[in-house]
Protein backbone atom coordinates (compact mmCIF):
# COMPACT_ATOMS: atom_id res chain seq x y z
CA UNK A 1 0.00 0.00 0.00
CA UNK A 2 2.77 2.43 0.93
CA UNK A 3 4.58 1.61 -2.31
CA UNK A 4 1.46 2.47 -4.33
CA UNK A 5 1.13 5.82 -2.56
CA UNK A 6 4.77 6.66 -3.24
CA UNK A 7 4.36 5.75 -6.91
CA UNK A 8 1.31 8.02 -7.20
CA UNK A 9 3.16 10.92 -5.58
CA UNK A 10 6.19 10.38 -7.82
CA UNK A 11 3.97 10.35 -10.89
CA UNK A 12 2.34 13.61 -9.78
CA UNK A 13 5.72 15.27 -9.28
CA UNK A 14 6.94 14.12 -12.69
CA UNK A 15 3.75 15.40 -14.33
CA UNK A 16 4.10 18.80 -12.64
CA UNK A 17 7.73 18.99 -13.70
CA UNK A 18 6.81 18.28 -17.30
CA UNK A 19 4.20 21.02 -17.28
CA UNK A 20 6.28 23.72 -15.65
CA UNK A 21 9.72 22.71 -16.80
CA UNK A 22 11.11 22.74 -13.27
CA UNK A 23 10.17 23.15 -9.63
CA UNK A 24 11.76 26.05 -7.79
CA UNK A 25 11.75 26.10 -4.01
CA UNK A 26 11.85 29.61 -2.53
CA UNK A 27 12.59 30.33 1.12
CA UNK A 28 10.05 32.23 3.18
CA UNK A 29 10.81 35.96 2.97
CA UNK A 30 12.54 35.56 -0.40
CA UNK A 31 9.41 35.33 -2.55
CA UNK A 32 10.52 38.47 -4.39
CA UNK A 33 13.21 36.39 -6.10
CA UNK A 34 10.44 34.44 -7.84
CA UNK A 35 7.80 37.14 -8.31
CA UNK A 36 10.11 40.07 -8.98
CA UNK A 37 8.35 42.17 -6.34
CA UNK A 38 10.73 43.71 -3.83
CA UNK A 39 9.83 43.72 -0.16
CA UNK A 40 8.39 46.99 1.13
CA UNK A 41 10.51 48.78 3.70
CA UNK A 42 8.94 52.01 4.94
CA UNK A 43 12.11 53.00 6.75
CA UNK A 44 14.21 52.88 3.59
CA UNK A 45 11.42 54.50 1.62
CA UNK A 46 11.18 57.54 3.91
CA UNK A 47 14.91 57.84 4.61
CA UNK A 48 15.56 58.04 0.89
CA UNK A 49 13.38 61.14 0.43
CA UNK A 50 13.48 62.91 3.80
CA UNK A 51 16.39 65.34 3.35
CA UNK A 52 16.29 65.56 -0.44
CA UNK A 53 12.54 65.93 -1.05
CA UNK A 54 10.32 65.93 2.04
CA UNK A 55 11.96 68.67 4.11
CA UNK A 56 12.52 71.02 1.12
CA UNK A 57 8.86 70.65 0.05
CA UNK A 58 7.53 71.38 3.53
CA UNK A 59 9.96 74.26 4.07
CA UNK A 60 8.85 75.89 0.83
CA UNK A 61 5.12 75.55 1.47
CA UNK A 62 5.16 76.51 5.19
CA UNK A 63 3.04 79.57 6.02
CA UNK A 64 3.85 81.85 8.96
CA UNK A 65 1.73 80.60 11.86
CA UNK A 66 0.92 84.04 13.28
CA UNK A 67 -0.23 85.28 9.88
CA UNK A 68 -2.24 82.09 9.40
CA UNK A 69 -4.01 82.44 12.76
CA UNK A 70 -4.85 86.09 12.14
CA UNK A 71 -6.18 85.31 8.67
CA UNK A 72 -8.18 82.28 9.80
CA UNK A 73 -9.74 84.23 12.68
CA UNK A 74 -10.74 81.01 14.44
CA UNK A 75 -11.99 79.19 11.32
CA UNK A 76 -9.11 77.01 10.12
CA UNK A 77 -11.17 75.34 7.39
CA UNK A 78 -11.72 78.71 5.72
CA UNK A 79 -8.13 78.57 4.45
CA UNK A 80 -8.22 75.02 3.13
CA UNK A 81 -7.93 75.97 -0.54
CA UNK A 82 -5.23 78.55 0.08
CA UNK A 83 -2.85 76.68 2.38
CA UNK A 84 -4.32 73.29 3.23
CA UNK A 85 -4.03 69.73 1.98
CA UNK A 86 -6.63 67.06 2.59
CA UNK A 87 -5.51 63.52 3.34
CA UNK A 88 -7.78 62.09 0.60
CA UNK A 89 -7.47 64.70 -2.11
CA UNK A 90 -10.63 66.75 -1.60
CA UNK A 91 -11.79 65.12 1.62
CA UNK A 92 -10.50 63.54 4.79
CA UNK A 93 -8.36 65.28 7.39
CA UNK A 94 -7.26 68.84 6.64
CA UNK A 95 -3.56 69.51 7.22
CA UNK A 96 -1.43 72.65 7.22
CA UNK A 97 2.31 73.25 7.13
CA UNK A 98 3.41 76.20 9.26
CA UNK A 99 6.50 77.95 10.59
CA UNK A 100 7.21 80.51 13.26
CA UNK A 101 9.09 81.77 16.28
CA UNK A 102 7.81 81.16 19.79
CA UNK A 103 8.76 80.99 23.45
CA UNK A 104 8.59 77.65 25.22
CA UNK A 105 6.09 77.88 28.05
CA UNK A 106 6.15 74.27 29.22
CA UNK A 107 7.76 70.94 28.32
CA UNK A 108 5.78 67.84 29.21
CA UNK A 109 7.59 64.52 28.82
CA UNK A 110 5.70 62.63 31.52
CA UNK A 111 3.41 61.10 28.93
CA UNK A 112 4.58 59.01 26.00
CA UNK A 113 2.92 61.53 23.69
CA UNK A 114 5.16 64.32 24.95
CA UNK A 115 4.83 67.95 23.88
CA UNK A 116 6.12 71.45 24.43
CA UNK A 117 3.59 74.23 24.80
CA UNK A 118 4.64 77.55 23.29
CA UNK A 119 3.48 81.14 23.20
CA UNK A 120 3.48 82.94 19.88
CA UNK A 121 4.41 86.59 20.15
CA UNK A 122 1.58 88.77 18.91
CA UNK A 123 -1.09 86.06 19.15
CA UNK A 124 -3.90 86.71 21.63
CA UNK A 125 -6.40 84.13 20.41
CA UNK A 126 -7.77 81.12 22.33
CA UNK A 127 -5.88 78.33 20.56
CA UNK A 128 -3.21 76.47 22.54
CA UNK A 129 -0.09 75.80 20.47
CA UNK A 130 1.96 72.67 21.09
CA UNK A 131 4.81 70.90 19.34
CA UNK A 132 5.03 67.13 19.65
CA UNK A 133 8.27 65.77 21.13
CA UNK A 134 7.39 62.04 21.36
CA UNK A 135 8.45 59.37 21.71
CA UNK A 136 4.88 58.60 20.58
CA UNK A 137 3.58 60.99 17.92
CA UNK A 138 -0.11 61.42 17.24
CA UNK A 139 -1.65 61.72 13.79
CA UNK A 140 -0.31 61.59 10.25
CA UNK A 141 -0.04 65.30 9.46
CA UNK A 142 3.46 65.22 7.95
CA UNK A 143 2.73 62.29 5.64
CA UNK A 144 -0.59 63.77 4.57
CA UNK A 145 0.93 67.20 3.94
CA UNK A 146 3.46 65.89 1.42
CA UNK A 147 2.60 65.96 -2.27
CA UNK A 148 5.39 63.49 -3.01
CA UNK A 149 3.67 60.76 -0.96
CA UNK A 150 0.51 59.35 -2.55
CA UNK A 151 -1.64 56.53 -1.21
CA UNK A 152 -2.16 54.95 -4.63
CA UNK A 153 1.58 54.33 -4.92
CA UNK A 154 1.49 51.92 -1.97
CA UNK A 155 0.34 48.32 -2.04
CA UNK A 156 -2.13 48.60 0.84
CA UNK A 157 -3.23 50.59 3.87
CA UNK A 158 -0.73 48.80 6.11
CA UNK A 159 2.23 49.95 3.99
CA UNK A 160 0.81 53.47 3.87
CA UNK A 161 0.45 53.56 7.67
CA UNK A 162 4.03 52.33 8.02
CA UNK A 163 5.21 55.41 6.10
CA UNK A 164 3.85 57.73 8.80
CA UNK A 165 5.42 55.59 11.53
CA UNK A 166 8.78 55.82 9.78
CA UNK A 167 8.42 59.59 9.44
CA UNK A 168 7.85 59.84 13.19
CA UNK A 169 10.97 57.78 13.87
CA UNK A 170 13.01 60.16 11.73
CA UNK A 171 11.48 63.17 13.53
CA UNK A 172 12.42 61.65 16.86
CA UNK A 173 15.99 60.84 15.80
CA UNK A 174 16.84 63.91 13.71
CA UNK A 175 14.68 66.69 15.17
CA UNK A 176 13.91 65.91 18.82
CA UNK A 177 16.86 63.93 20.20
CA UNK A 178 19.51 66.58 19.33
CA UNK A 179 17.58 69.08 21.52
CA UNK A 180 17.91 69.21 25.32
CA UNK A 181 14.22 69.27 26.17
CA UNK A 182 14.84 69.78 29.88
CA UNK A 183 16.48 73.15 29.25
CA UNK A 184 13.95 74.58 26.80
CA UNK A 185 11.47 76.24 29.14
CA UNK A 186 11.61 80.00 28.71
CA UNK A 187 13.75 79.83 25.57
CA UNK A 188 12.85 80.99 22.09
CA UNK A 189 12.64 78.53 19.25
CA UNK A 190 12.19 78.54 15.50
CA UNK A 191 10.13 75.73 14.02
CA UNK A 192 8.57 74.32 10.90
CA UNK A 193 5.96 71.59 11.11
CA UNK A 194 2.56 70.20 10.18
CA UNK A 195 -0.74 69.95 12.03
CA UNK A 196 -4.19 68.54 11.41
CA UNK A 197 -6.96 71.11 11.73
CA UNK A 198 -9.34 68.93 13.75
CA UNK A 199 -9.67 71.29 16.73
CA UNK A 200 -10.09 75.05 16.81
CA UNK A 201 -8.70 75.40 20.34
CA UNK A 202 -5.57 73.25 19.95
CA UNK A 203 -2.82 73.27 17.33
CA UNK A 204 -0.68 70.15 17.69
CA UNK A 205 2.34 70.52 15.42
CA UNK A 206 4.66 67.68 14.44
CA UNK A 207 8.00 69.42 13.77
CA UNK A 208 10.19 68.85 10.73
CA UNK A 209 12.67 71.51 11.81
CA UNK A 210 13.44 72.91 15.27
CA UNK A 211 16.12 75.40 16.27
CA UNK A 212 16.78 76.85 19.71
CA UNK A 213 17.73 80.53 19.60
Amino acid sequence: MKKKVLLVLLAAVLMLSSLTGCIKIVKTGEEYKLTGETQFNAGDDVAGIWDSKAVPELTEKAVDLLAFLNEANGDFKSLDKKYGKYSMGTSGELNYTVKGEATVKEVNTEKKSGYMEVTLEGYTGPAVIRLQVGPVFKGTSIRDSLNIIKFEEYKNQVDFAAVSQSIHKIVEEKIIKPVDLASLEGKKIEFTGCFTADKEDLILITPVALNVK
